[in-house]
């Protein structure tokens, strides 16, 4: 069945925005509420005379692995139009290190924002500890579990305006990684590396522990989609989106003789003698209970159990 969206959005009332019409610093403030969580680059340059300077940026993320490539962009300020040491350094050297933030150091980070004059030390000041890198000249942050090499490749300025980004577009040439936080396959463990991400305002978000989830990707195979998906389960009651979503990446739903045998089971047979006989109460605690096999994975059974009904 088609959505209408018409329909949908007159029952929605929505903020129109233009970006014309509205102070910068205004603008600024809403896109990075809603464009969050925002990796954040915590990047080493220095300048022509060896001085070295340290600073976060959250306009950041990966574009690439071969060749490897990142992007960060130190914006104009909005106040009154000037650059970022970072920028004015990487100018000068073509080269940065990037390192990532994680949650032991983030408050050390945030210290390092500060905006101190040229030639002052980010890394005394916040308290890091600078190490040499290999084939760059900038340090490296000990501190950081991941340290990315680069050079830079173009810098990419979209305006002259304060607000306006430089696009600083860079190539990995080596990436260290602190083995403290790698699992047993030799891959980055996410509850290890305890990363942090920059949302609106002064919140942060800490990417591990119970905010981490997974969600199965597609990859080679096709799921049937949601407009495959029974009216009576689409236009479920509690089934929310993310439940259809689930249920529509299946490759194929469940046969009559899966769902006759699941139905046998001792503890689908209990549950099925449980429920109430009105019928809209029973398939209210179907779909409930399909619910909850969704949310501990078990889709495909999800699935069988809601073809009961």
């Amino acid at each position: 069945m088609p959505v209408n969206f018409t329909a949908f959005h007159n029952f929605v009332p929505m903020l129109t925005i233009d970006p014309k019409e509205i102070k910068t610093g205004q603008l600024h403030a809403h896109m990075l509420s809603a464009i969050a969580p925002r990796p954040i680059a915590f990047a080493s340059t220095i300048d022509k005379d060896g001085t070295p300077n340290l600073s976060p940026y959250s306009f950041f993320n990966a574009f690439g692995s071969k060749p490897p490539t990142l992007i960060f962009s130190p914006a104009r300020r909005v106040r009154d139009n000037t650059i970022k040491h970072t920028l004015e350094n990487v100018y000068e050297t073509m080269e940065v290190v990037i390192n990532v933030v994680s949650y032991p150091m983030v408050q050390q980070v945030s210290l390092s924002s500060c905006e101190f004059p040229k030639g002052i030390s980010e890394f005394e000041k916040a308290g890091f500890t600078p190490i040499p890198s290999q084939l760059v000249k900038p340090f490296r942050v000990k501190e950081s579990p991941v340290q990315f090499e680069c050079k830079v490749k173009q810098v990419i300025e979209t305006g002259t305006e304060g607000g306006a980004g430089n696009l600083i577009v860079c190539e990995i040439l080596l990436m260290h990684v602190n083995e403290d936080v790698l699992d047993e396959n030799g891959r980055i463990d996410q509850n290890k590396i305890d990363l942090v991400a920059r949302c609106g305002y002064d919140w942060y978000c800490r990417a591990s522990g119970p905010a981490l989830f997974e969600v199965a990707k597609p990859n080679l195979k096709l799921g049937i989609g949601i407009d495959n998906i029974p009216d009576n389960i689409k236009h479920s009651e509690v089934l929310t989106g993310n439940d259809l979503g689930q249920l529509g990446n299946v490759e194929a739903i469940p046969n009559y003789e899966e769902v006759q045998a699941f139905s046998q089971m001792p503890e689908i047979l209990r549950l099925m003698d449980s429920l109430d006989e009105n019928r809209d109460h029973r398939k209210l605690a179907l779909h409930l209970a399909a619910k909850e096999l969704i949310k501990a994975g078990k889709v495909t059974d999800a699935w069988k159990l809601l073809l009961l009904f």
